[in-house]
C-alpha cells in the first residue's frame, strides 16, 4: 500500500502530487482497472495475440519507412 509522509511546512497539493507518482509507479491504478470486471482467459489470450500483432506491423512499418 503506497503512503506519503507530508513533510513539516509542505503543502497538501505538493503531498497529493508524491501521492500520485507513487501510485504510478508501483501501477497501483492500472491493477485497480485489470481487477475491475472478470476477463475469460480466452478474451486475455485474444487481447495477448492483437497486441502482438500491432506491435509487429509498427515493427515492420518502421523497417519500410
Amino acid at each position: 500500500m503506497a503512503g506519503v509522509r507530508v513533510k513539516e511546512g509542505e503543502t497538501f497539493e505538493s503531498a497529493l502530487k508524491r501521492f500520485k507518482r507513487l501510485c504510478e509507479q508501483e501501477k497501483i491504478l492500472s491493477e485497480i482497472k485489470k481487477h475491475q470486471h472478470y476477463e475469460k482467459p480466452s478474451e486475455r489470450r485474444r487481447k495477448k495475440f492483437i497486441a502482438a500483432r500491432k506491435k509487429l506491423y509498427r515493427q515492420l512499418k518502421a523497417r519500410k519507412g
